[in-house]
């Protein structure tokens, strides 16, 4: 298994600056026309390229984020620092400047080729060298150096050595550097070099040609083989979901690129979709009128259409015993509810989460609707549970109509349904709910000053999706356990992003997504 800290510290070194894409802010230039996903076996499900030397603003934006975040003026320089002091600890030694600098490239890649247990597997790391022979002379001199013994193996003209406390294989493929988990994962890059490989995939070129411009690093996912791998264990309704949204997950591919910015970090999203015709709507306007004190929303377009396949397949499947295949939507129609109108009659939908602990959790899901037809369903469906006596369940009047369900599982508030001016919600707490129909006494999120700067932080991207940074994790901190450790470690750095905004929309055939971070000023 490949550690952050194998035998050879300059590894150590190179492995977490492939991965962190923050190495020297020196000039430098690939001194090869393909990238390192050529070493990377054909079907590799995630892969991961990285910049060793941002320059320009580039570098001034990385460093800008590491001291928002953490309070490090140059993240390269801290990363080789801790990455040498931890070299000495082991009792080798390691002088970045004078042993590696002189020949390291300005590429990394690191890809993962399948699935063990439902984890990632071991991964290969490919960095990029200028010097292949000065490259080969200085692991040889660590191998021949360090505590732990290295046999030396060769294969298709390739050398390289073998050993350590971790068994990792490390020689120069080429122009790359390379580190494996073991002797045969090492020849595998060897057989990828020179034939079939990743790099060579039509589908991975597609993938990664989308990747934006200006990124530290861009990162590949092969979604349907992921879940291939995992035994195909997406859950049933989620897949429903995706796929009523024009999504194949088991063919789409989705390619991520960090950007990071003066005061925010930004990740462009795009997937082919498996093919299928990427979704459209701009939803900002739904989205701008939740309420201002939500600490999560976000909105979808089409929900309507997206309900009525929902609707006609559960109509096809049935719900047995009770209700036999076929017979869902003539049940409902004898009690004066057509499902089909109800679905046709709506258009977007939007969901916000309030409060800041459990006891003050709220929130309600919003969708906009034509015509009458869905208010006198609800209306209808509440005569029907109040009719048949179903415990807990209480006409809700006034400014809006519909009903209220109350029960010991469902803690202290009621689940609500209601519908009034064109819109229905559906939520938990009756003054919740009522705010996603404005008419609730407070402002909309659109006068949110957080909730501005997200939006405008996307430019001509309409915001689908925005979480308030300190509410979002005054709630987390106050819902999530004290024994899930990596969340309770990640929470001071958190506590940096004023939100999170999400943009969305179709480009071509593919589907494009914008998630910022703004960090605090």
């Amino acid at each position: 298994m490949i550690k952050i800290r194998p035998s050879i510290s300059v590894l150590a070194v190179l492995a977490v600056l492939a991965i962190a894409g923050c190495g020297s802010s020196s000039d430098g230039s690939s001194s090869s026309d393909v990238g390192p996903a050529t070493l990377a076996a054909p079907g590799s499900l995630v892969y991961v390229e990285g910049n060793l030397k941002p320059t320009g603003a580039l570098k001034s934006n990385v460093d800008s984020v590491a001291n928002k975040i953490a309070g490090i003026d140059d993240l390269g320089e801290f990363v080789v620092s801790e990455l040498e002091s931890s070299a000495h600890g082991d009792g080798e030694s390691v002088d970045f400047a004078t042993e590696v600098e002189p020949w390291l490239g300005k590429t990394a890649g690191v890809a993962f080729e399948r699935l063990e247990d439902g984890e990632l597997s071991d991964p290969l790391i490919a960095i990029e060298t200028t010097n292949a022979k000065a490259t080969q002379e200085f692991i040889d001199k660590k191998a021949s150096g360090g505590k732990d013994s290295y046999k030396d193996l060769s294969y298709q003209g390739v050398d390289f050595k073998v050993g350590g406390s971790e068994g990792n294989a490390v020689g120069v493929i080429g122009e790359w550097a390379v580190i494996a988990a073991g002797e045969k994962a090492f020849k595998a890059a060897v057989d990828a070099s020179g034939g079939d490989s990743l790099g060579g995939e039509d589908r991975f070129q597609t993938a990664f040609d989308a990747a934006s411009s200006g990124s530290i690093a861009d990162i590949y996912v092969d979604v349907g083989g992921v879940i291939e791998q995992s035994g195909d264990k997406i859950d049933p309704q989620a897949q429903e979901l995706l796929q009523s949204s024009g999504i194949d997950p088991s063919e789409a591919t989705a390619v991520a690129s960090v950007i990071p910015g003066a005061d925010q970090i930004e990740v462009d999203l795009s997937s082919d979709l498996g093919g299928e015709e990427a979704p459209s709507g701009d939803v900002s306007k739904l989205l701008g009128t939740m309420p201002a004190g939500s600490v999560a929303a976000f909105a979808v377009s089409g929900f309507g259409e997206q309900l009525q396949e929902a609707i006609d397949n559960l109509d096809e499947a049935g719900l047995p015993p009770q209700v036999p295949p076929n017979k869902l939507k003539s049940t409902l129609n004898e009690a004066g509810i057509d499902l089909d109108k109800i679905a046709a009659s709506l258009e977007d939908a939007a969901v916000y989460v309030e409060g800041s602990n459990a006891k003050t959790l709220g929130g309600a899901m919003v969708v906009t609707a034509e015509g009458d037809e869905a208010a006198e369903a609800i209306a209808g469906l509440g005569t029907l549970l109040r009719g048949a006596q179903v415990p807990g369940v209480t006409a809700v009047s006034g400014k809006a109509s519909g009903f209220s369900i109350r029960s010991n599982e469902l803690g202290g508030k009621p689940i609500v349904v209601v519908a009034e001016n064109g819109r229905i919600a559906i939520g938990y707490g009756l003054a919740e709910t009522l705010q996603g129909l404005e008419l609730g006494s407070g402002p909309a999120l659109s006068s949110s000053a957080a909730y501005k700067a997200a939006v405008s932080s996307l430019g001509n991207t309409p915001i689908s999706a925005y979480v308030a940074g300190a509410g979002g994790l005054g709630l987390a901190e106050a819902l999530v356990p004290r024994s899930k450790t990596d969340f309770w470690e990640a929470v001071p750095y958190l506590k940096k992003i004023e939100y999170l905004a999400l943009g969305a929309g179709p480009s071509d055939e593919l589907a494009t997504a914008k998630l910022i971070a703004g960090l605090e000023k």
